[in-house]
């Protein structure tokens, strides 16, 4: 149950965080800016990895656990209830948002900029290249220690560029619960199927190097 617990509290920061600096920025006319808002993101994955990371592995993002159910690094029994704690997090942090800050549209919720391929290919592939960093760094022992420094600078890294094309999601939880609880669901498919995909193409490419 510990580990549940804690996947919850740390999606529930992430979404609260990240999504939070989003909706700040918006209320406040710009003030957190861009570069704020994916400086929040990696920052907050990176401290939930170093306060959870030893309880439950600190995925906070459904994608991820999908991938890690690939693996025999991750007990398959695990995943549902993984994927459900990550789920209520994220919801509970959006419904704080809302109570917070009412006037706001759509809460932080990520929508393409252009079509929905564009932002399907570019998902997939940030999700894949997130999902690759946790496998190299957090499966190594020489590197495990970094592992909450080199997944935050990801995720800080992908949002910086790609944040204002696709929002830079990589993570389901991430984008159901904010588009739900705002009502803007007409993109939502995209976020779902494209993060997924590319974690669990990860998990072979990591395979295939580790066999070698």
């Amino acid at each position: 149950m510990k580990k549940y617990i804690a996947e919850a509290i740390g999606t529930f920061a992430l979404i609260f965080c990240g999504t939070g600096a989003i909706i700040i920025n918006e209320t406040t006319g710009g003030s957190v800016t861009h570069v704020g808002i994916a400086i929040t993101f990696g920052l907050i994955v990176m401290a939930m990895i170093y306060t959870f990371g030893h309880i439950s592995g600190a995925h906070i993002n459904p994608a991820v656990s999908i991938a890690f159910a690939f693996t025999d690094v991750f007990s398959r029994k695990d995943l549902l209830p993984y994927i459900i704690a990550q789920l209520l997090g994220a919801f509970a942090a959006s419904g704080v948002l809302k109570l917070l800050f009412p006037s706001n549209e759509v809460l932080g919720s990520t929508l393409p900029f252009d079509t929905a391929i564009q932002s399907f290919v570019l998902e997939f592939i940030l999700t894949y290249f997130l999902m690759l960093v946790i496998l190299f760094v957090s499966q190594n022992e020489k590197t495990r220690d970094l592992t909450g420094f080199a997944v935050g600078a990801t995720v800080l890294l992908e949002a910086m560029f790609a944040g204002p094309i696709t929002g830079a999601s990589m993570n389901p939880a991430r984008s159901i619960a904010p588009a739900l609880v705002s009502g803007h669901l007409e993109h939502l498919w995209i976020y779902i199927f494209s993060t997924i995909l590319g974690a669990v193409l990860a998990t072979f490419t990591w395979k295939y190097f580790e066999r070698v």
